[in-house]
């Protein structure tokens, strides 16, 4: 999450990542083998018969998003029947386990494409036995149309886009209170580059960090209760940690160089940071209560790296990395070791189901939000965001 016109280290990028291999029969384990991500395995081929419209086109995307491939009728492992006549029906079909009904569901409640996103959730988790993400928010930065960008969230495939902040000044870093509709973010609304939180239920904003100087890259602990941030009011931007309303603040680095993007182990342990302590900034895990920071080791990735995020199940750690002229998205075992580079683009953020990631990537001239299976290193582009869009946060 860039904020700009700040030190090198502070200007790169950061990630979240998720990771899980497939058996040969295209269910999901509980083991992950950073080797699959050498070649990529194939999606799982379903064939959609009796759909219509929006809901095709949301179940195609749904499905293709979490590891799926639609393919034409006779082509399929599995088949999904059914039609969208008065609600959503589907009947998931296994036709090479001798055509077997795996479920028959029927839904009635909420809007049609509520009710096509909770039938492709229930293929996933029949499956994969893996939680579908398909009813899951983001929160990015966007700059629609001229002027300053602004804060937004919306539905996970774009759908339902709604501006959060309205400040007319740069903001950035979005960061989800996790379990919760509440958002923290910098804003430079009061012309100084301050910590907000944002409930989203209510509007009600606070600023939560106000020293002279950087207050900016928030991180809630998975509870809710700890907040860790980048802080120059004692110099140049170290790690701080505090409750989540600001309280308790303390410092964690002492560095001379910069310290930037936070991230919480799941457990709230332990924290991962860049630093250039090393010259060069690098990956580094501290203690979430201070103590020696550590470098991690990420081997076969060069360059910058920026912006790591734990992985939800805590066994991964994401983020980016500048090698050469070109930012990658890596990722590395929470304990170090070989890197793995899974494509190019910036500002990746886990989903909650340590398996997709959304991202950002130039396309055409513009910042666009793309989706990322890592198993199969599928890409689809987030439809329905408009604008330049930047720096996604994936609600857990």
């Amino acid at each position: 999450m860039r904020i700009e016109k700040l030190g090198p280290a502070l200007q790169t990028l950061c990630s979240l990542l998720a990771l899980v291999a497939y058996s040969a029969n295209g269910l999901a384990q509980n083991e992950i083998n950073l080797d699959r991500f050498q070649s990529s395995v194939d999606p799982v081929p379903i064939q959609l018969e009796g759909y219509q419209g929006s809901v095709l086109q949301i179940l195609s995307f749904d499905l293709e998003v979490m590891g799926w491939e639609v393919v034409p009728v006779g082509k399929g492992q599995y088949s999904l029947i059914g039609d969208n006549q008065g609600g959503v029906r589907g009947r998931l079909v296994d036709r090479l386990g001798g055509g077997a009904t795996l479920f028959s569901r029927q839904y009635s409640s909420g809007s049609v494409r509520q009710q096509a996103h909770a039938l492709a959730n229930a293929v996933v988790e029949q499956v994969f036995r893996q939680k579908g993400i398909a009813h899951t928010k983001i929160a990015y930065k966007s700059r629609a149309s001229g002027g300053f960008p602004e804060i937004y969230v919306s539905d996970f495939d774009g759908y339902r886009s709604q501006t959060i902040t309205r400040d007319e000044s740069n903001v950035a870093a979005p960061a989800w209170v996790p379990g919760q509709l509440k958002l923290f973010y910098t804003s430079y609304k009061l012309r100084n580059p301050d910590i907000f939180s944002h409930d989203l239920k209510t509007g009600r904003r606070v600023a939560v960090s106000r020293y002279s100087g950087l207050n900016t890259s928030a991180a809630i602990t998975s509870d809710g209760r700890r907040m860790a941030m980048i802080l120059s009011k004692d110099g140049s931007p170290d790690l701080y940690v505090s409750a989540i309303n600001g309280s308790g603040l303390k410092r964690l680095t002492k560095t001379r160089e910069e310290e930037a993007c936070p991230c919480w182990s799941p457990d709230g342990s332990q924290i991962c940071f860049t630093s250039a302590a090393g010259g060069g900034a690098r990956l580094y895990l501290i203690d979430g209560n201070g103590g020696t920071m550590r470098r991690l080791r990420a081997a076969g990735a060069s360059g910058v790296y920026s912006e790591p995020d734990w992985s939800p199940d805590g066994r991964w750690i994401a983020f980016t990395a500048l090698m050469g002229r070109q930012f990658q998205i890596c990722v590395v075992a929470a304990g170090g070791g070989e890197a793995t580079v899974l494509t190019q683009g910036e500002d990746p953020s886990w989903a909650p189901n340590s398996r997709n990631i959304v991202f950002m990537r130039k396309k055409n001239g513009r910042k666009i939000l793309s989706i990322l299976d890592v198993p199969t290193k599928r890409v689809k582009d987030v439809p329905l965001i408009m604008g330049n869009s930047s720096q996604p946060a994936w609600a857990r």
